[in-house]
């Protein structure tokens, strides 16, 4: 069966400044590669040889409002030519604090922009000069204030374990951001990624990595703080007023299919996942030589599907139905666990009542650490 899938991302990879931590395929002060890469991104999309209305869509980066507002402005007829709205639609755009304007505020509602996601990371000036932001909480605050009045929902990305972070101060980021009246919350542990400068910094002892104990009490601090101002606690790191849980990022977590373009983007349609070259420069290098920018692509197979699902189902609160999966699958939950059901199940990471698998509240702790097995065919 052809699928047609409901949900779109293009990844505009520009940043003023490329944070220390940073491991996405972003190109920082390279402003001048703005048209060849509108150019580029309008060839491969063009590719999609008609348009594919969507449900929700979704530009991310890099940072998307960065870009100067003509080349933002052909961005989004680009997008909206080749994946019209539907009725309902969710519309993200990802922004820098530093960037919004009552001006671009104005834009975005005109463009049906419905929820934009400020990475914020927090509110203390000394956090986000250790992790190298080019934003101070002075310019968060003022940037919340535009997007409250323009009428789009706001979401805020959230970051802990940063090196000198103190428990008591993460909190208090967590309370500005329910004062701030934002809809939705994500609450992402740092982590140091080889070859980032964080990382090399890290080898030399001039930065010093959160320890696990106090990792594990912010996190748990999320939960409990965030859950009491009213929040629903959705997937791992994410949390929403209800009625504003991200319906595009549902989209990955339930296994469905999607669109997606732009250097490093990775888009699943029918059964294959392709994923375009990282670097911006060999992006636009291949399409300017008339290739395909396609640097990865494999068909998956029927097991490794559902072994996928599995995992995204599980980083969903509510889990996994087993009757569910089975149907659309075809294997029973616990014949694709194997060993690793009771396994986890004894050591309390997993609740399992024969119709229903879902994290516990250790789990969440070391979810990471449980998904490689099960995602060996």
């Amino acid at each position: 069966m052809v699928v047609s899938p409901h949900a779109a991302y293009l990844h505009l990879p520009f940043c003023r400044h490329h944070c220390g931590y940073c491991d996405y395929p972003v190109i920082a002060g390279r402003s001048e590669l703005v048209p060849a890469f509108l150019d580029a991104l309008e060839t491969e999309l063009s590719c999609l040889g008609e348009p594919h209305a969507v449900e929700t869509l979704y530009l991310g980066g890099g940072t998307p409002s960065y870009l100067p507002l003509q080349a933002l402005q052909r961005v989004v007829d680009m997008a909206r030519h080749w994946f019209p709205l539907q009725p309902g639609h969710e519309f993200t755009l990802e922004a820098n604090p530093a960037d919004l304007t009552a001006e671009l505020a104005a834009q975005l509602v005109s463009w049906g922009v419905t929820r934009v996601v400020l990475g914020v990371q927090s509110f203390q000036d000394a956090t986000l000069a250790e992790l190298e932001r080019d934003h101070r909480e002075e310019e968060i605050r003022g940037a919340v204030g535009v997007l409250k009045d323009s009428g789009i929902h706001l979401s805020l990305d959230m970051m802990f374990a940063v090196p000198g972070q103190t428990l008591a101060g993460w909190q208090r980021d967590l309370q500005d951001a329910v004062e701030l009246g934002a809809e939705h919350i994500s609450v992402l542990g740092l982590v140091i990624e080889q070859g980032t400068p964080f990382h090399a910094r890290a080898e030399n002892g001039e930065l010093v990595e959160t320890g696990e104990e106090l990792q594990r009490s912010m996190y748990l601090a999320a939960l409990d703080q965030l859950q009491g101002a009213g929040f629903e606690h959705y997937e791992i790191s994410s949390f929403s007023k209800p009625g504003h849980r991200s319906r595009h990022n549902q989209v990955y977590w339930n296994g469905e299919d999607y669109y997606a373009a732009g250097p490093g983007a990775t888009r699943l349609i029918n059964g294959r996942r392709e994923t375009n070259h990282r670097e911006t420069t060999t992006y636009l290098e291949k399409i300017d030589a008339g290739l395909s920018p396609v640097c990865e692509s494999s068909l998956l197979s029927a097991e490794m599907a559902a072994r996928e699902r599995l995992v995204f189902g599980l980083c969903q609160i509510q889990g996994v139905e087993a009757g569910e999966f089975l149907e659309r699958t075809g294997y029973p939950l616990r014949e694709l666990m194997g060993e690793y059901l009771e396994q986890y199940t004894s050591q309390g990471l997993l609740d399992w009542d024969e119709s229903m698998l879902r994290l516990t509240r250790d789990g969440l702790l070391v979810s990471d650490s449980l998904w490689p097995p099960l995602l060996q065919s």
